[in-house]
This record gives C-alpha cells, structure tokens and sequence, in this order.
C-alpha cells in the first residue's frame, strides 16, 4: 500500500477508536461516579460498566492491531508477540459478548412478564447473581482465549498477518480442513452467548405481543411503561446482534484475507469494520437508559455554555 492509503485507514481507524473511547467511557465514568456517590451499584449500571470498559479494552486491541500492521508489520513475523496480541483481542471479544449477552438476558427478566414459577422465581433473584455472573464470565473468557489462542498456529498467524509474501503456496502450507477448524473453533465462544441474546429477543417480542393484546382486551391506551420498556429493550438487543453479526463478517473478512490478493488490505479493511461495533452500540445504549440519556444532555448544554462563554 502506498503511504497515503495507509495514512487514510490509520485515520479511520482512529477516528472510529475516538468516538468509540469516548460512548464507552462516558457509560463507564457515569456509572462509576454514581456508585461512588450512592456507595452502591444497581445491577444494570454494574452491566453497563462491565460491557463499556470490556469494549475500551476491545478497542484498544484492535486499533493496535491494525496500527501494528499498517506501521511495524514486522512484528508479525515474532510468533510471542503475535500470541500476546492474539490473546488480548480473544479475551476482550469474549468478554464483551458475554457481558452484551448479560445485559439482554437482564432486560428479558426485568420486563418480560410471564407466569411461569421459574420465570418468577428468576426475575426476583436476578439481581443477586449479577455480581457473580460477570465473574463467571471474565473467568471463562480467560480459559477459552488461552487455548483458542494456542489454537493459532504458525503458519495460520504468518499467512493472514504476516508481512512476507513470498512463494506464497510454500509459507500457507496448511490445508482447508485445518483452516476451517480453526476459523470454527475461533468463533465458538461467541456463537452460544450470540444465540441466548437471539432467544432473549424472541421471548421478549412475544411477552411485547401478550402484554399488547391484554391492553385491546382491556380496552388500555397504548402508551403505558411496560410496552415503552419493552420497546427500549428490544431496541438495545437487536441493535447488539446485528453489529454483532457485522463484526462477525468482519472477522471472517480478516482471518480470510489470505486467500485475497491483497492481504493486507483485506485485513486493514476488516478490522475498520469490526471497530463499527464497539464503538456504534454504546451510544445506542445510553439513548436507551433514562440515567445516561439525562446525564448526556445535560454534558452537552454545559459544553455548549462553555463554547458561547468563550465565542463571547
């Protein structure tokens, strides 16, 4: 690539980071100042915290990532350093899926309304197990990266990454089996928190349907709470899965890229597109939180003030 090539997808790529770093820290700040003040975190902000400093933490490994690529490419030709880098991109993946899948399946307990004794019995013991859930998380997310990223093997690395190109059949000695197994066993940890989300969506549009229906039967205007929740909720969820599905086929588009004449480009290119949805989710996330929308508003009237005192 020629040097203004690479100094557009750099620029990019920050500028995605930027507005990425600053959703996520604007959830994660609010939330912390508010549990330092209260002395106490409510479940849902402790979510929020988790999911927006697990995707600063995404962020960061992708943007080093392609920096890393476009600036030292030589780096990927040291299998440990590779490894280190691997391994973080892994683990903040998981972790940020798992924490999303954490925060749908909170939605669907606390708005969804079903009578089932389980269902019940769930929703009034949700809150107690928050704490222990994203510790279950972060602990399986470290012993699925270490051995996904093991999984990686020299030569899979040195072809989608690696700078050196020459006799190309000879250095990606690897078959489509084994490529293919790889890509698979890369994407299992992200394919059963993915699925529950899906199923948390699902119920939650048919608890919206019931709750609909017993409204025309009992002749009740449409604009109540629980169908303004359930909208909310369904709007941050499916907002999460298709993203997530794009940075999905981003990462496909990456770890593909080998088999494309322009490798490195490809690689660049994906990783521009997988930065779209940590970076995307987190404002849709707090235009669907009272707290953070409020606190938003107010941030940018203060800021907006501070512009007119300065103009004056």
């Amino acid at each position: 690539m020629s040097l203004e090539e690479k100094s557009m997808l750099i620029l990019i790529a920050f500028g995605e980071f930027s507005v990425g770093i600053l959703g996520n820290a604007f959830i994660g700040l609010v939330n912390f100042m508010d549990w330092v003040k209260n002395r106490k975190i409510a479940s849902i902000d402790l979510i929020l915290m988790s999911l927006a400093i697990s995707r600063i933490c995404l962020l960061c490994a992708i943007v080093l990532d392609c920096f890393i690529l476009v600036v030292y490419p030589d780096v990927y030709d040291t299998n440990e350093k590779m490894k280190i880098i691997d391994f973080f991109w892994t683990l903040t993946n998981y972790l940020s899926v798992s924490f999303a899948t954490c925060l749908s399946i909170f939605y669907f307990f606390k708005i969804a309304n079903f009578s089932h004794p389980l269902f019940l019995w769930m929703k009034y013991t949700i809150d107690r197990v928050v704490l222990w859930t994203l510790l279950v998380c972060l602990v399986l997310s470290v012993f699925i990266s270490l051995p996904v990223t093991e999984n990686l093997n020299d030569n899979f690395r040195l072809c989608v990454k690696g700078r050196k190109k020459t006799n190309f059949t000879w250095r990606c000695g690897i078959n489509k089996d084994l490529y293919a197994s790889t890509k698979v066993f890369l994407n299992l940890g992200t394919l059963f928190p993915f699925a529950v989300s899906l199923l948390s969506f699902l119920l939650l549009i048919l608890s919206l349907w019931r709750h609909t229906r017993k409204m025309k039967l009992n002749a009740t205007g449409h604009g109540d709470p629980s169908t303004e929740a359930h909208v909310r909720a369904m709007k941050s969820v499916i907002s999460f899965l298709l993203l997530f599905v794009a940075y999905c086929l981003a990462f496909l588009i990456a770890t593909s890229s080998y088999f494309m004449p322009e490798t490195e480009l490809a690689v660049i290119f994906g990783e521009l597109i997988a930065l779209i949805y940590p970076s995307s989710h987190s404002f849709i996330l707090i235009l669907g939180n009272n707290k953070l929308r409020q606190t938003s508003v107010k941030v940018l009237w203060k800021v907006k003030y501070i512009l007119k005192g300065r103009k004056s």
